[in-house]
């Protein structure tokens, strides 16, 4: 082989090599750093928005130090930049393996918030969503999961610092889904499906009771079984709409006018 062509070959192998990693341009600049000086870069990174090289740090913080007190710690952080991040199944999957591996931590409470704050920041989505398209397309399974993981808080740790905000999400989690069914039940009542619209309504009135959403699913209930002949039904549910809501604004319209009632829709 020409001379010239030996160094090409050897130019481009040694090329090759460092693109494989096997000769990197630089040392990592944190391999002999200590566990203190890993968490505190990490922090500071967190702390800053800096949420990528954050998990890095952290990770290579719990790979190195796998025993310490900082490498639990590093597994709560990591979860939260992802979180920070808004990656939800990154951030679901750091959650629940920490509760798996440490289910007495005394910061176990934090990692059962987190999860539910994780998916009450995707029903937000799902709220916006529901009024542009088809509602019977959406899926309210992260509200469901966000108001599950703040209920399993709240009866575990009672006395956690974040249980108060939790219950009030809770709340705010049980209108949001009692209005989803009366919105679900709403489309249906359009559309002439009325035995789904009523089923939707019932659905509303026997897990949400007490959302202020119920008043409307009652209402649609008689409707729903007045449009189907169902009249020992729709007396039924007019004598608990108004045992339960005498002054309501529905009661104005009457069962016959077919399209008055609409206009509060």
């Amino acid at each position: 082989m020409h001379k010239h062509s030996k160094t090409l070959v050897a130019a481009l192998l040694c090329v090759s090599l460092s693109a494989c990693g096997l000769f990197p341009d630089r040392a990592d600049e944190t391999k002999n750093w200590t566990a203190t000086k890993l968490y505190t870069e990490a922090k500071e990174d967190l702390t800053n928005g800096n949420y990528e090289r954050a998990v890095q740090l952290f990770e290579k913080l719990e790979a190195r130090f796998p025993f310490g007190t900082y490498a639990q710690q590093s597994q709560m952080e990591i979860a939260y930049a992802h979180y920070k991040q808004g990656d939800q199944a990154q951030a679901l999957a750091a959650i629940e393996r920490f509760i798996k591996l440490h289910p007495n931590h005394p910061s176990v409470d934090y990692m059962y918030y987190l999860r539910g704050l994780v998916n009450f920041n995707d029903k937000k989505d799902f709220l916006h969503a529901i009024y542009d398209q088809d509602p019977t397309e959406r899926d309210s399974k992260a509200t469901r999961e966000a108001f599950d993981a703040f209920r399993q808080l709240a009866e575990k740790f009672p006395a956690s610092q974040y249980t108060p905000d939790a219950v009030a999400r809770m709340k705010y989690l049980i209108n949001a889904m009692a209005q989803y069914e009366v919105h679900v039940a709403r489309y249906y009542m359009r559309r002439g499906a009325y035995l789904a619209a009523a089923n939707r309504a019932q659905t509303a009135v026997r897990d949400y009771n007490g959302s202020p959403a119920v008043e409307e699913a009652l209402w649609i209930m008689a409707q729903a079984y007045d449009k189907m002949g169902l009249n020992d039904l729709r007396d039924d549910a007019l004598r608990v709409f108004k045992l339960n809501y005498p002054k309501s604004a529905y009661l104005g319209n009457g069962l016959q006018q077919d399209k008055a009632w609409w206009k509060f829709w």
